[in-house]
């Protein structure tokens, strides 16, 4: 039996190689609902506003790089894949069918972080049925968040399982990297 520590730190890389999927996924604007077989009339995702990545791939220095801003260019996160950093923290804009939510999520422990769901669509009186039917909309909207990311990332392991991530896939992704001067 693999003992926690050793498991988690033989695949913590799993975790920000998916987020630098969810990247690439994102720019490329690929049809998520075909790549995915999710059952939602419209499925988007775009970068928000931050982004962190880490390389540590020297012995004797850690370089953190964090992009902050609306609309900020993230051609240095590109600088810093190049370079062999690593997507450790991303915030996503997701479009869920009509919806729109907004949050952060991390590589390492995939914690969803500042969660934005939509406005509710009840009344906005106090009542005691009004308030519990607020609080079962909220639960609603954070349940499609995690099903939609429970979908993407089994889709990440199903592909990067199979023979035809390394020769398909990577190469992709190296492509869209390498294609930022």
């Amino acid at each position: 039996m693999l003992d926690i520590s050793t498991g988690y730190n033989k695949y913590k890389f799993i975790g920000n190689d998916f987020l630098t999927w969810i990247w690439y996924l994102a720019e490329n604007d690929l049809n998520l609902l075909s790549l995915t077989g999710a059952d939602y009339k419209n499925l988007t995702l775009e970068i928000g506003n931050s982004l962190v990545l880490e390389n540590d791939k020297k012995k004797d220095a850690r370089e953190k790089i964090t992009i902050k801003g609306d609309k900020a260019g993230l051609e240095e996160g590109l600088t810093a894949l190049k370079k062999g950093a690593v997507v450790t923290e991303i915030n996503l804009l997701l479009t869920l069918d009509e919806d729109e939510f907004k949050f952060t999520i991390k590589g390492e422990s995939f914690n969803v972080t500042g969660l934005k769901t939509p406005s509710s669509k009840g009344s906005q009186d106090t009542g005691s049925d009004e308030l519990e039917g607020s609080v079962i909309e909220k639960a609603y909207f954070c349940d499609r968040v995690f099903d939609v990311l429970d979908i993407l990332f089994n889709t990440y392991m199903e592909r990067r399982a199979s023979e035809s991530f390394r020769s398909e896939d990577v190469k992709k992704i190296k492509s869209w990297i390498e294609s930022y001067n």
